[in-house]
């Protein structure tokens, strides 16, 4: 199946409410709609994730995060726009745009700009961010591959992007925008 063609059946999984895996800049990753009550518990299920631990979300580009950007101090863009597109995680003040299960526990919502090709064609199909956390159970290592993942989860996506990853050895960064902290190196 072409490139387009896998990331047009994975648009149309999660605008039917489905869970999907892809390759990312270091693991696979699964999505699902952000704002989908049934796809992000069915995720959460899936992945035996706590959900006070939330997720992040992952765009193609920075204007795709303007809702969640909304009201955000100026001085707080800069940041953003020097380390994006790229593997950085920023932990954003949530400022009410972000799902109770995104966010999770916190009061602050995760949000990247993915450089990975295939993920940002996706979210540009998709019109927007879609969820992005390791493909794994919980505690478990990341999938490294389409067939890892179909031994971890069966017949239980709704669709799997083939591709390659993007050839980082780490998954992302997580810092916090508003005190800098490094949460993740």
């Amino acid at each position: 199946m072409s490139q387009a063609s896998q990331i047009a059946h994975a648009v149309a999984a999660l605008r039917r409410g489905g869970v999907i895996a892809y390759p990312t800049e270091a693991v696979w990753g699964l999505g699902c709609d952000p704002d989908n009550d049934e796809a992000l518990t069915r995720l959460l299920r899936l992945k035996q994730r706590d959900p006070a631990k939330g997720v992040i979300l992952v765009a193609g580009s920075i204007s795709q995060f303007a809702p969640w950007l909304a009201g955000l101090p100026l001085e707080l863009h800069a940041p953003l726009a020097a380390s994006w597109p790229g593997p950085n995680t920023w932990l954003v003040p949530d400022n009410g745009r972000s799902h109770g299960l995104v966010r999770g526990g916190h009061a602050r919502v995760a949000l990247r700009v993915s450089a990975h090709p295939w993920v940002a064609a996706l979210c540009d199909a998709f019109g927007g961010p879609i969820v992005s956390t390791s493909a794994n159970k919980a505690s478990e290592p990341p999938a490294m591959s389409a067939d890892q993942v179909r031994r971890v989860f069966d017949d239980e996506l709704d669709a799997i992007v083939e591709g390659d990853l993007g050839g980082l050895k780490r998954p992302s960064t997580i810092r916090d925008l508003v005190t800098g902290q490094l949460m993740r190196p």
